[in-house]
């Protein structure tokens, strides 16, 4: 496999600049909604999906891929990069780190913090985006997300488009797009709804590919927003903790 592959041609269309994005696709849930809100108010998408040995990536570009399907996408690159499991010190990327089971209400980085990611993400869909003559870059991350990561924070993202607007051409106009990042995994949940998100081909877990686990963070934060909802979320877990059922 290269390191960068393309899925589906990249073949320019009509649409004027601010009329494609490039939106980061995780496979999860919230990059999923964010896909289709982008898809909503008119944009043509530019997916982008990295793989950076992540415990559960298998499962993460299957979803990833499928989205692109699911709403049409202009393109879909899938870049594989290593560095960020070279540098470690994340449950998600080191064998030998656990994933936790979930804590909601700690206000502490969990382990499955990697390190600047977003930074590095955000960085390549900049890169993309400037290639493609896109006008906006999307990410979906969101406030619960903010609480205990560095990276997702809203000054981050502040500082990150003075990032882009300096460190592009001069005639690249780029915005960069959290559209979330006040919003709880609740008003995603309902929101995506509302949107028809198919989020039986979506995956948050972060310590199985099938079943979920339904034990860590990112399950317990997806459950629990489903719940808040009164929909059953769609996909199959391990354990399903009974508020759930």
């Amino acid at each position: 496999m290269t390191q960068n592959e393309t899925h589906i041609d990249n073949t320019p269309t009509d649409a004027s600049t601010d009329e494609r994005a490039v939106v980061l696709a995780s496979g999860g849930m919230d990059s999923a909604t964010t896909a289709y809100l982008a898809a909503e108010e008119g944009y043509d998408l530019y997916l982008l999906h990295t793989s950076y040995g992540q415990n559960t990536e298998g499962k993460e570009y299957e979803c990833a891929r499928r989205l692109a399907d699911e709403v049409g996408a202009a393109d879909f690159l899938r870049v594989e990069t290593g560095h960020l499991a070279a540098i470690g010190s994340s449950s998600l990327t080191d064998d030998e780190m656990e994933v936790a089971d979930a804590d909601l209400d700690s206000e502490e980085v969990p382990t499955s913090y990697v390190p600047f990611r977003n930074a590095n993400l955000l960085a390549m869909a900049t890169s993309y985006a400037e290639a493609n003559d896109c006008g906006a870059v999307f990410i979906g991350a969101h406030s619960e997300d903010f609480s205990g990561y560095p990276d997702c924070r809203p000054a981050f993202f502040d500082a990150f488009q003075r990032v882009v607007d300096t460190g592009t051409k001069d005639e690249t106009d780029i915005e960069l797009r959290a559209p979330f990042v006040e919003w709880s995994k609740t008003d995603i949940a309902e929101r995506g709804t509302e949107l028809g998100v198919p989020y039986e081909h979506t995956w948050s877990c972060y310590r199985e590919e099938s079943p979920a686990c339904g034990t860590c963070d990112a399950c317990a934060f997806r459950l629990q927003a489903f719940q808040n909802v009164g929909v059953r979320d769609p996909i199959e877990y391990e354990e399903r903790p009974e508020y759930a059922e």
